[in-house]
């Protein structure tokens, strides 16, 4: 946990808490190199090996992607929403699906 906020991952993080969303700015972590500055949009969830998330963002003006592991005071609903955003709008369309037992 870090001293100042009471949640894991929160001194470092480089996403907004509430919408996930990032700014482009480093070009290794931590350099604060990049010229880009846009916007980096929440895409995905990246799951590591021992169970620990991350968000997948993907940087409006350059398509550059990055991971960032996720914070203890991220808003959980927004993590979810992401989740499960590729089930709510899946690439092919449900209605053509067979039905077991039909």
């Amino acid at each position: 946990m870090d001293a100042n906020s009471g949640a894991f991952g929160t001194r470092h993080r480089n996403h907004c808490p509430y919408c996930l969303w990032s700014r482009h700015v480093d070009q290794q972590p931590g350099d604060r190199a990049c010229g880009c500055r846009c916007a980096m949009e929440p895409i995905g969830i990246d799951v590591r090996e021992d169970g620990e998330w991350a968000v997948i963002h993907r940087c409006t003006g350059c398509s550059v992607l990055r991971t960032n592991r996720i914070a203890g005071d991220d808003q959980e609903l927004a993590l979810l929403q992401l989740v499960l955003r590729p089930l709510a709008n899946p690439p092919f369309p449900l209605d053509g699906l067979p039905v077991p037992g039909r």
